[in-house]
């Protein structure tokens, strides 16, 4: 037998599969965000796409549609779905149509200090991540914007005096909804593109914000008192759907992976440093900060916790999962005692 001639035939068929199958083909991320151009989030963004894009021999690369041209969070949900955006920088709220425990660590004072987060982010971070995978979307983690605080038009001392306030919740956030109700508020919705105008325009006069995310939004040119009392802890996430995702060989979305949970994990650090220079920048700006009593204080933290035990009952997040966190930040406080 003449294993040359053989082996000549078995190159030849190997040749021509390979260029059957063709070079493998280029892969885009449209990915949208509310973040303006310019902003830390997309310079991030960007430089963790330039990366990627150099690491795959650009069969990777990313298109970006920053400053909310590409509508509120439902729009861009629905425009994922429909396949005209691929991923997006969303608000935990943002996703809860998708799967509302991603809301979790946005129970109404759930945690008092960064601590507190710290503590239960390094255990559950991961069990949210596999929760949004198992709804079809690839998260690259959760990135902090901070505590939340009422920053409003009008002077607000007080409980009655925040309630009394025509104040901003997120359209189409049920939990922000309920969280809001439970302290005896009716919020007016909007998206997150319209709540600086509606400041502008009066429709609303209050807001819940992290001081990081009024001035990245420029809210913050239209209010002047902030009641310096944190009534959540939000945080957006940069995810991408899995059958654009699942398109890429296994390594190259190891390098995704690897880069923009890189991205998420310094945007995260950054924003906790931001927080006390955004204050500073606040208080600059001539907004005035008053501090609540410890009775108000404890009038807010005991409607709070009626919140999460309605949202369990109304089944807008898991019971297991609100107790888990629960037990993790009883058995913190006790160990500092």
């Amino acid at each position: 037998m003449d294993f040359r001639a053989g082996t000549g035939v078995w190159v030849g068929l190997l040749l021509s599969a390979c260029l059957a199958a063709g070079p493998v083909q280029a892969v885009t991320f449209k990915v949208a965000t509310v973040s303006p151009d310019g902003s830390m989030w997309m310079k991030m963004l960007r430089q963790g796409a330039s990366e990627i894009a150099q690491r795959t021999d650009e069969r990777v690369t990313f298109k970006f549609y920053p400053g909310g041209v590409m509508g509120d969070d439902k729009a861009v949900l629905r425009k994922i779905r429909s396949g005209q955006l691929h991923g997006a920088v969303l608000t935990a709220g943002g996703l809860n149509q998708v799967y509302p425990d991603i809301q979790l660590y946005t129970l109404p004072m759930v945690f008092n200090d960064t601590e507190e987060v710290d503590h239960v982010r390094s255990r559950m971070d991961g069990t949210l991540m596999s929760g949004l995978s198992s709804k079809g979307f690839v998260g690259f983690g959760i990135a902090e914007v901070g505590f939340a605080y009422a920053m409003s038009k009008a002077e607000v001392d007080t409980f009655d005096e925040v309630r009394s306030q025509k104040v901003w919740i997120p359209d189409g956030d049920p939990g922000a909804e309920l969280a809001i109700r439970t302290f005896d508020i009716s919020p007016i919705p909007l998206s997150i593109a319209d709540v600086l105008g509606g400041l502008q325009t009066g429709l609303i006069n209050t807001v819940a914000v992290p001081p990081v995310g009024a001035i990245a939004l420029q809210w913050h040119t239209q209010l002047k008192y902030v009641f310096d009392l944190p009534l959540l802890y939000v945080y957006g996430l940069l995810t991408v759907r899995d059958r654009q995702f699942d398109r890429l060989e296994t390594a190259d979305q190891a390098v995704v992976r690897e880069v923009m949970g890189e991205v998420v994990r310094q945007v995260n650090a950054q924003n906790r440093k931001d927080h006390i220079r955004a204050v500073e920048v606040l208080k600059t700006q001539g907004l005035s900060f008053s501090v609540p009593t410890s009775e108000e204080t404890r009038r807010w933290k005991g409607l709070a916790d009626q919140a999460a035990q309605q949202m369990i009952g109304e089944g807008l997040m898991s019971a297991d999962l609100i107790e888990t966190l629960e037990g993790m930040l009883a058995e913190y406080r006790e160990g500092l005692d």
